[in-house]
């Protein structure tokens, strides 16, 4: 369906054609394409006449009647009304009349092959493989603009009803972003565009408006907060669209929300509702809201700074938008709220932490960079992304379930949370030597001692030496380890090679005698006779239980 332009316009184009003026002229002095006029003024009405009454300063309702001189002679034309309760009442000419003096528009080339294209279309083709195929199929001349023109015809579809969605008092927030005012920076030569955030309560139609430079997630963070201050309360459900501040990924069905937005609501005790992607019907008032803001309270003007531009936002709310009666619900602004202020939830009593938060990438040396310093983060995180949180005191770590897995003090740009030393050793050098100190402890007391007399007498050149030394465990047990370490103390051995000797040293194989006397050892003699006895009672048994061997068979 095409555009049409405003009755106002329509009416402009009429009254300059019945003074003389040219279509090219027309188009010219309202920018508008020829075509745009001469589709107005071919199709111009031969009786029109608008009566607008109701109360005139100046006397009696007005009427201005455009005519051309005779249509009503020649074709009779008869007029409807069109009444429309309030103010206006509208003559508009007989629709039979306008058919018939109409001219008549150029027959669309397709036609002819209107049911050949309506199968295609029906199998999926598009207008252009319609094109092909008519070319193909029934040397059709005509071009693809206009097969695409007659595809579109036939494609006109009834518009989708739509139901108006309508909320309890306090029950629902719509927030949303639209383009405000230029802001001068340096001067008049520079100047900057600034954002306009607006929020409104969909039972009232109560708004608050607020001027800002950016659309990042504390910023609307930020202007929530401050907008249910102003309201001086919490309405149940908080509906917008899926900016990246506020959605991480959209979905009608399990939208993933900002976690700093997520933490927000939590606080407030207000739930999100992201409406689906690209339907801002589904949050109609606040879109029309920032249009009201656009064309009423903004256009036209420019402000020396941001501060100004709110105050006179501010200054808007108070004295234009709240006093106004509202089209849809007939009832003045300020009033509906006073009826939906009470139903608003009680706010916390704190205001919501300021902080920063983002994702970041854990290098290899498994640290991650915030704000030019670098925080380290567990080693089984090396080569993924975490969520990091932070202010001006602490640098708080989250995995992806947004659980805590580190917290830091906040440094200063180039330090780390914990030093790199030499050679990959944690910490300064004195830290990291009186770690493996405790670590050799851990195998016996006399691997502390060989430690703690290596330390004192070599310093922290012995350090790869107790590293070494706690590795022995890998390979050896902790008594062979505390054994050696023993052994190198009495003979003031202080080189980790010594105690490896040791180690791998076998020990001497102890001998035992054998007792010669016991209760439970017999003499050999017992065994003998046992062995003597036993025999001879077999050889005895032999011949008699051959006789019966024999006597059965």
């Amino acid at each position: 369906m095409s555009n049409h332009l405003k009755v106002t316009t329509q009416e402009t184009i009429r009254n300059l054609q019945q003074r003389g003026w040219s279509t090219r002229r027309i188009a010219r002095e309202l920018k508008l394409n020829r075509r745009t006029v001469r589709r107005y003024t071919e199709s111009e009405p031969k009786c029109t006449t608008i009566s607008i009454s109701g109360s005139n300063a100046d006397g009696p309702s007005k009427r201005t009647t455009n005519s051309i001189p005779g249509a009503e002679e020649e074709t009779g034309a008869k007029c409807t009304t069109i009444s429309n309760p309030g103010s206006e009442r509208v003559l508009l000419a007989d629709p039979d009349v306008l058919s018939e003096k109409k001219r008549p528009g150029r027959k669309s080339q397709c036609e002819p092959f209107a049911s050949q294209i309506a199968a295609k279309l029906a199998h999926g083709l598009t207008a252009q493989r319609v094109h092909q195929d008519l070319v193909e199929e029934h040397a059709f001349t005509g071009s693809y603009q206009a097969v695409k023109r007659f595809v579109n015809k036939l494609r006109q579809t009834q518009p989708t009803p739509v139901a108006r969605i309508e909320c309890q008092p306090g029950e629902e927030m719509q927030v949303d972003f639209g383009l405000g005012a230029r802001i001068e920076v340096g001067g008049e030569a520079k100047k900057r565009n600034s954002w306009v955030f607006r929020a409104v309560l969909s039972y009232s139609r109560k708004g608050y408006s607020e001027a800002v430079f950016g659309q990042d997630t504390e910023t609307f963070v930020r202007c929530l907060e401050n907008a249910m201050r102003h309201f001086g309360g919490v309405p149940v459900m908080l509906n917008l669209d899926n900016l990246k501040a506020a959605v991480i990924k959209a979905d009608w069905f399990d939208p993933e929300i900002n976690p700093k937005l997520a933490d927000f609501c939590r606080h407030y005790g207000i739930y999100v509702m992201p409406c689906r992607a690209r339907t801002p019907q589904h949050k109609g008032k606040v879109e029309r809201g920032i249009a009201y803001v656009r064309d009423n309270a903004l256009k036209g003007k420019t402000f020396p700074s941001l501060a100004e531009e709110n105050r006179h936002l501010a200054n808007w709310e108070t004295n234009v938008a709240d006093k106004r009666i509202h089209g849809t619900t007939r009832q003045q602004v300020e009033a509906c709220f006073g009826v939906e202020r009470p139903h608003l939830q009680a706010l916390p009593t704190s205001l919501f932490p300021c902080y920063q938060e983002g994702r970041r990438s854990v290098h290899r040396d498994g640290y991650v960079e915030v704000q030019k310093a670098f925080y380290q983060a567990p080693p089984e995180f090396v080569g993924r992304e975490v969520w990091v949180r932070w202010d001006g005191r602490v640098v708080r770590i989250f995995n992806d379930r947004m659980e805590q897995v580190r917290i830091h003090t906040r440094l200063e740009p180039g330090q780390f949370s914990s030093h790199r030393g030499v050679r990959g050793f944690q910490g300064p050098i004195q830290s990291s030597c009186r770690y493996w100190v405790r670590r050799a402890g851990v195998l016996g007391e006399s691997c502390k001692q060989w430690a703690q007399a290596a330390m004192d007498e070599r310093g922290p050149e012995s350090l790869r030496s107790i590293m070494a030394l706690c590795q022995l465990i890998e390979k050896h047990s902790a008594l062979a380890i505390n054994a050696a370490c023993a052994k190198a103390l009495e003979s003031g051995l202080r080189r980790f090679r010594d105690i490896r000797r040791l180690v791998g040293e076998r020990e001497q194989q102890s001998t035992f005698d054998f007792a010669g006397d016991h209760p439970l050892i017999r003499e050999l003699s017992v065994y003998s006779e046992f062995m003597t006895t036993h025999h001879s009672s077999v050889q005895e048994n032999l011949p008699a239980q051959e006789g019966e061997v024999n006597a059965q068979a």
